[in-house]
């Protein structure tokens, strides 16, 4: 089996799995409680949260840890907008974010705010140009993606944040760092950056946790009241284990970043070499895109037929982002940057992981070429 789902989700590492086994079996106190066990937990849990402002290059006290980027995101955009309603109702986002962006701005239009969706160049990136272009005396937020989760393309963020904190300090800046974090540099401080989303899973750590950067002195309206954990932006019992592991996982991702990235510029750039030798193929990212996801498309081709294809000789690859690809209609990220219903129809995934050598590249295109022409001869 050769795992190419990296972007959806990726196998945890071996210090992972055991950092959350013992943190489950040895250090079990609820961090809230005044006892020895709880005292222990809360220790824990704030050694995690200092690793973790480590790694980002923020403060530890900036952090909130969450459920997973998902929430971070819907924490970020609503708990944003119910607390500075008072500033105004527009926000500003791309129409090519991840759906946990959309369906957020989509709620809060519903509750009569209003939403300014940015169009995307062919090579799927908002310019900054775009960001001043729709900002508005009554703009409280400005929401883009660091990395594509379907194309890899890699928006301007720094150069957009620089941009807010120069002519419109006030609108605050939220990225979803998921896709970015752990292959490319980014400081949060310098980008103009006030809330960052994570998510513990594509970074070989647990899936249900992750965490949101919250720019110190920023307050936002939290989604859920109880406890007052976390600052009093996110209540209920810590998850403790998963925390620490996923502390254990930024950690590891930031250390081997820079090694990490040449790697996967190579595999990439064989990849997108082996696929320009395929007849009636389309790549539909673009070279300047991030170094760990490759798309393309074989136009009047369907994606799930070569998906499954690939599956019986062992490839597993995707068709879209993993929160999207049950549906059968076309890619909205691929329409969006222009391409033919076609093209949006038969799109295909490949996203890299640290296990990968140049082997793998060359049995995936071997196997690729040889799928595409049986279903060539079935049509």
């Amino acid at each position: 089996m050769v795992y190419f789902d990296h972007a959806a989700t990726t196998p945890p590492d071996e210090e992972v799995i055991r950092t959350v086994a013992e943190v489950m079996a040895r250090h079990y106190g609820n961090p809230s409680s005044l006892h020895r066990l709880g005292e222990d937990s809360e220790k824990l849990l704030n050694k995690a949260r200092a690793v973790c402002a480590g790694a980002l290059g923020v403060k530890a006290q900036e952090l909130v840890f969450t459920g997973g980027a998902t929430e971070s995101n819907n924490l970020a955009i609503k708990g944003a907008a119910w607390q500075f309603m008072n500033r105004g109702k527009h926000l500003i986002t791309t129409r090519t974010e991840h759906p946990s962006v959309l369906e957020s701005m989509k709620q809060l239009e519903a509750m009569g705010w209003e939403v300014t969706y940015l169009p995307v160049n062919p090579e799927g990136q908002a310019l900054p140009e775009q960001v001043r272009e729709a900002l508005r005396e009554d703009t409280v937020l400005v929401s883009v993606m660091h990395v594509n989760n379907e194309t890899g393309t890699i928006q301007p963020v720094g150069d957009i944040g620089r941009m807010l904190k120069s002519c419109s300090p006030r609108v605050l800046f939220h990225v979803d760092g998921v896709q970015g974090f752990g292959k490319l540099k980014l400081s949060i401080p310098g980008s103009g950056i006030d809330l960052y989303s994570l998510s513990g899973h594509k970074l070989r750590g647990p899936k249900g946790v992750g965490l949101l950067y919250i720019r110190e002195g920023l307050k936002l309206m939290p989604l859920m009241a109880g406890g007052g954990q976390e600052g009093g932006f996110r209540s209920g019992t810590e998850n403790v284990p998963y925390i620490v592991a996923f502390a254990k996982a930024l950690r590891l991702a930031v250390e081997g970043q820079e090694e990490r990235a040449q790697k996967y510029y190579k595999l990439r750039d064989r990849l997108l070499r082996g696929l320009e030798q395929l007849p009636q193929l389309t790549i539909n990212s673009s070279e300047q895109g991030a170094p760990h996801i490759v798309n393309f498309s074989f136009p009047g081709m369907k994606a799930e037929a070569l998906l499954h294809m690939l599956e019986e000789e062992g490839f597993y690859v995707s068709t879209r982002s993993a929160c999207s690809s049950k549906r059968s209609e076309p890619s909205r990220i691929l329409l969006e940057m222009g391409k033919s219903k076609e093209v949006a129809s038969s799109g295909i995934r490949i996203s890299l992981g640290d296990e990968h050598k140049q082997a793998d590249i060359d049995a995936l295109l071997a196997v690729l070429r040889q799928s595409v022409q049986r279903l060539q001869v079935l049509r």
